[in-house]
């Protein structure tokens, strides 16, 4: 009995990590674990993660160490773009002729921005005043000035289609608001006029701004009675002009003369649209 248990105990699997007392295993046996980690399988896995390591640094480089080089006058102009002081002296980059420089400026003309006429400005603002109830002006504009178009326009004026641009951007805004009136809350002509166009039942409704209930209103009623040749609020505009003052704007209503206006600039009133639904 004591025998065969003693050759059951020699029959047991050794645990894990336990060695005999000769030492550790053999090149027998870490032969191979090295075959296994040199396959061809785990040197691409390597190879890919090195690869991806490499972008990392490289992008990592041009976006924190290096953002200049990603401008796009580093590429188009690099001798009238912004250099450092001495950059012509490098030996990478020979200073220029100063008889080069003025072909250079032809060849890559800086582009300013676009200038606005009195009549773009004033759809360009509306447009903007429309788009979004909380599109401000800055309060520290002079309203005296032409504004800057970047304040009141999405796209790059630098562009050479703005100008086109704008000119839709200006016949897009009379057309989607053919009757727009800029008015004063704590107004009574101005609760006159809108009671007039109120009863006229438009379509589209008139666009109204009480402006002085606007955080910009210090800025705007100047800016806006300088584009509008108007001397105080309300200002009502039909077809992107100023009708003029309250005086004339009821004259015009007691003749029947300001909803013909308002017709021509794509307005309808309800009488208009009885019309001609009854012609159909």
């Amino acid at each position: 009995m004591h025998r065969r248990a003693a050759s059951q105990r020699h029959q047991m699997p050794r645990p894990m990590g336990h060695y005999p007392p000769h030492g550790p295993p053999s090149n027998r046996t870490v032969l191979p674990t090295l075959i296994d980690f040199l396959r061809p399988r785990k040197s691409r896995l390597r190879a890919t993660f090195l690869c991806l390591l490499s972008l990392i640094i490289v992008t990592t480089y041009i976006c924190l160490l290096s953002p200049s080089a990603l401008s796009p006058d580093h590429f188009l102009n690099p001798y009238l773009s912004k250099q450092p002081r001495g950059d012509f002296e490098s030996p990478r980059r020979p200073a220029p002729d100063p008889e080069t420089l003025p072909r250079l400026a032809h060849v890559f003309p800086a582009r300013p921005d676009v200038s606005l006429s009195p009549e773009q400005e004033l759809g360009a603002l509306t447009a903007f005043m429309a788009a979004l109830p909380q599109n401000v002006i800055p309060t520290d504009i002079d309203p005296t000035q032409q504004i800057d178009p970047q304040l009141v326009l999405d796209f790059d004026t630098r562009n050479p289609e703005a100008e086109k641009e704008i000119n839709d951007i200006v016949l897009d805004v009379w057309l989607s608001n053919p009757v727009v009136l800029f008015a004063k809350f704590h107004s009574s002509v101005s609760r006159e006029l809108k009671a007039i166009l109120n009863d006229m039942n438009l379509m589209p409704p008139p666009t109204i701004f009480d402006v002085d209930q606007r955080a910009d209103a210090n800025v705007l009623t100047p800016l806006l009675l300088r584009l509008t040749n108007s001397t105080e609020l309300p200002v009502l505009l039909i077809g992107g002009s100023s009708v003029g003052s309250v005086d004339t704007i009821r004259e015009l209503d007691s003749r029947g003369r300001l909803k013909a206006l308002i017709i021509d600039a794509g307005g309808l009133p309800a009488s208009a649209r009885k019309l001609r639904k009854g012609r159909r």
